[in-house]
């Protein structure tokens, strides 16, 4: 994913919310990809053209948040996917890990908002159905890391 991609499907709609995930989603793709280190994806990512729309706060957060967690995310997801987490496109296991993150510490954030972002995520940069398989994936981490509020949205 370069530059370009991140805005090839211009959404007049994207909320600074929404764009700190798109440069969230293009530095844990990097970082899934390169290994590069966490600093450099940033200083990188915050010189792009958009990034002064972006939240850069929530960006901080997703991005160095869902890296130094991996492992603890990693562990939470593995159960309820059908496959090794490697064996996933690099967009859905990255939409994934910061869909967690935003369940687990943006209480502020009702899940439906979390999925709803990281299906359109997917959507926008994944494959073809990989939006589906994120939905179901989250709709399962929601149920068991926000019970009490899946429980009072049904």
């Amino acid at each position: 994913m370069n530059q370009k991609e991140i805005h090839a499907n211009p959404n007049k709609n994207r909320t600074p919310r929404h764009r700190a995930r798109e440069f969230a989603l293009q530095g844990l793709y990097q970082w899934l990809l390169n290994n590069e280190d966490a600093g450099a994806i940033d200083a990188h990512i915050r010189e792009a053209h958009g990034f002064d729309k972006a939240d850069a706060e929530h960006f901080d957060a997703l991005l160095h948040g869902t890296i130094r967690e991996v492992a603890t995310l990693r562990d939470g997801l593995s159960p309820l996917i059908d496959r090794p987490l490697t064996e996933l496109s690099p967009i859905e296991h990255a939409v994934l890990l910061i869909g967690a993150y935003e369940l687990k510490h943006h209480l502020e954030i009702p899940y439906k908002v979390v999925i709803n972002e990281a299906v359109e995520l997917t959507k926008s940069f994944g494959g073809i159905d990989g939006h589906k398989y994120v939905n179901g994936v989250l709709d399962k981490l929601a149920g068991s890391l926000r019970g009490a509020e899946v429980k009072a949205g049904k």
